[in-house]
């Protein structure tokens, strides 16, 4: 397995497809893509009110980060509101979304990914102890608080709230051990 610590030094902060607003993008798939990702993982700054971008053929899962919520309204669902930390909703990149602050600016975390391409699990979980990635999967892996230790092939690194790892399958059979305490956003690719 091959592992990647990113850092805030290592995130690419960049303008919104549509212009409306700023968001950073923590990693994509492939590296340095722009506009035809396989994946991308980023964090949303929203200030005002607005219409979010489209990303037609992919699936996007969203949460608050930071503030006290958003309301989105879709064209081809019922409203979803995100109102909670890190409980994310889920809808289709292609569908007319508009965010209407609750009480205001707000970050939230983005996961986007070509539903013909890649098969996206995003899932929100607390960090008690150990967990034991092996190196059959792609995963990406935010710390939202908390620390950790991320110990890969006799090494041991520090990871910080905020600090986020890569992990991606090679030729290599070890495992990734990660041990701390806090609260994760834990993404798993699956090619389709």
């Amino acid at each position: 397995m091959r592992v990647t610590h990113l850092r805030e030094s290592d995130y690419r902060r960049q303008r919104w497809k549509n212009g409306g607003g700023w968001t950073t993008e923590l990693a994509v798939s492939p590296r340095d893509a722009s506009a035809d990702f396989d994946w991308r993982v980023s964090i949303a700054d929203i200030q005002s009110d607005g219409t979010f971008s489209t990303f037609p053929h992919c699936n996007r899962h969203i949460a608050l980060l930071e503030g006290n919520g958003m309301r989105l309204d879709f064209d081809a669902a019922q409203p979803a509101l995100l109102d909670r930390r890190l409980h994310f909703v889920a809808f289709a990149g292609e569908w007319k979304t508009f965010g209407t602050l609750l009480d205001g600016p707000v970050r939230d975390f983005n996961v986007i990914a070509r539903r013909d391409r890649v098969q996206a699990e995003v899932l929100h979980r607390p960090l008690v102890g150990t967990m034991v990635f092996p190196p059959l999967t792609t995963w990406f892996i935010h710390l939202a608080a908390g620390g950790a230790m991320l110990k890969h092939q006799a090494t041991s690194t520090a990871i910080a709230a905020g600090e986020s790892l890569l992990m991606e399958p090679d030729a290599s059979t070890d495992n990734a051990i990660l041990e701390g305490g806090g609260e994760l956003v834990l993404i798993k690719f699956a090619p389709r």
